[in-house]
């Protein structure tokens, strides 16, 4: 993958983020959910915000569509999920299809900063593993909020970090992997409280980040395994920094510095 340079601006950082997101080795490493805890994180956000076929989600940075396929299944609900990666929607499109749940997810490319979609045009909006990567996380809060109908909710699952990271976890690697400018559950609060959401939930789940660690350490070694079989199938990845960064950031959740939470917020 090419990396942007130190000084790169939003716009790089943001397609460096949705091109190792839309990447064979992202699903190779953490599987077709791409977030910690996989559908059972989203079956419970769809629980808080109390989700049935009656509501209306958005997806946002919705992946290849695992979660809003996983609504569709489990909840009836309607779901537009949007993703900055056309890659990931045309895929998102095609799982839908196989899914037999073409007809309740729709798949559409765009920015979390700018969203397409019209005024109070959803009951919910959910964000998994994602909004810690948005450079301007503010301006994603808003148009959140924006979008929302009135009572409508957000649920945001992420990663946490509270405190000085060890320097493994510092750096571009670093941020596309959803570390680097990850903020604290307060810190995460704040933002949507800021945009005018009332936080009426939060929760932790650092067992589901330990558990997703441990899968890509293990599947690091597979990756090692096929890189000395098929070199060009991991071709511009490090896989001994992806471990450097793996193991610092076990060490970090166990230490309390990383975590992953669930908030819930909801426009009055």
């Amino acid at each position: 993958m090419n990396q942007p340079g130190p000084g790169a601006s939003s716009a790089e950082l943001k397609a460096c983020c949705a091109q190792l997101y839309a990447s064979d080795v992202a699903r190779l490493l953490l599987g077709d959910s791409l977030h910690p805890g996989g559908t059972a994180t989203t079956s419970r956000l769809a629980a808080l915000l109390a989700l049935d076929s009656s509501r209306t989600v958005l997806d946002v940075a919705c992946g290849r569509g695992a979660s809003a396929i996983h609504l569709a299944r489990t909840v009836g609900c309607r779901v537009v999920g949007t993703d900055l990666s056309a890659e990931n929607v045309e895929a998102a499109v095609a799982a839908a299809h196989d899914a037999d749940v073409a007809d309740l997810c729709t798949f559409t490319a765009g920015d979390a900063e700018s969203l397409s979609a019209e005024d109070a045009a959803f009951d919910a909006v959910i964000c998994e593993c994602a909004f810690c990567t948005f450079p301007d996380k503010p301006a994603a809060a808003a148009e959140f909020a924006r979008v929302l109908r009135p009572g409508g909710g957000v649920g945001v699952a992420d990663i946490t970090r509270d405190g000085p990271a060890h320097r493994d976890l510092d750096g571009l690697l670093a941020w596309v992997a959803c570390i680097a400018d990850a903020r604290t559950i307060d810190g995460y609060s704040t933002l949507l409280a800021e945009a005018g959401l009332h936080i009426e939930h939060i929760e932790k789940h650092d067992e589901a980040l330990l558990s997703l660690i441990d899968r890509v350490r293990a599947r690091l070694v597979v990756g090692r395994v096929l890189g000395a079989a098929r070199p060009e199938a991991i071709a511009g990845w490090d896989i001994d920094r992806a471990q450097e960064l793996a193991s610092a950031a076990l060490a970090a959740v166990h230490e309390g510095t990383l975590g992953y939470a669930i908030i819930t917020a909801r426009r009055q």
